[in-house]
C-alpha cells in the first residue's frame, strides 16, 4: 500500500530523480534517493512544511535536488527505474536513508551533523542525515 498519494506521472518523476541522482550508486543508492524524496513529502517539518506532492518535492528551490538542473534528469524513465520508484512509494525503506531528509557527497568523511541533523550513515559516496523523531515524527 502506498505511503504517499501518487499517480503514474509522479512515479515516473520519482524514477527519473532516483536515476539522475544515484544511478552510479546502483539500485540500492537509487532506492535511498527515493527514501529521501518520499520522506520530504511525508515530513511536514523543517524545510519541507509545504512539500505535499511529488512535483513540489522534486523541484523544490532552494533546498532541492541538483539533478533537476541537468539534462540527464529530463530523459524518459526506464521500466526498471519505475519499478524501483514504486517500491519506495509502497513503503520500502533502505538504511541509512530510511528516515533521512538530506544526503550529499562530501569530499572526505561524513560530518556528524548537517543542517542540524544527525548523520545516519554512508553508502558509497553519499552521506545521509535524518531529523530527530521529535522534530519530524512522520518520517518515523
Amino acid at each position: 500500500m502506498a505511503v504517499i498519494k501518487t499517480n503514474s506521472e509522479d512515479v515516473r518523476l520519482l524514477a527519473r530523480l532516483m536515476r539522475a541522482e544515484a544511478e552510479g550508486e546502483g539500485e540500492q543508492g537509487m532506492l535511498m534517493v527515493g527514501n529521501v524524496g518520499v520522506n520530504r513529502i511525508l515530513g511536514d517539518c523543517l524545510d519541507f512544511r509545504d512539500i505535499r506532492d511529488m512535483n513540489r518535492m522534486v523541484f523544490q528551490s532552494p533546498g532541492g535536488f541538483e539533478a533537476t538542473q541537468k539534462g540527464y534528469f529530463y530523459q524518459r524513465a526506464r521500466d526498471r527505474d519505475i519499478r524501483l520508484a514504486q517500491r519506495i512509494i509502497d513503503g520500502e525503506r533502505v538504511w541509512p536513508a530510511s528516515n533521512a531528509l538530506w544526503f550529499f557527497r562530501p569530499a572526505g568523511d561524513c560530518p556528524g551533523t548537517w543542517y542540524n541533523q544527525q548523520n545516519t550513515g554512508r553508502f558509497k559516496a553519499h552521506c545521509f542525515f535524518a531529523p530527530t523523531a521529535e522534530d519530524c515524527p512522520t518520517v518515523y
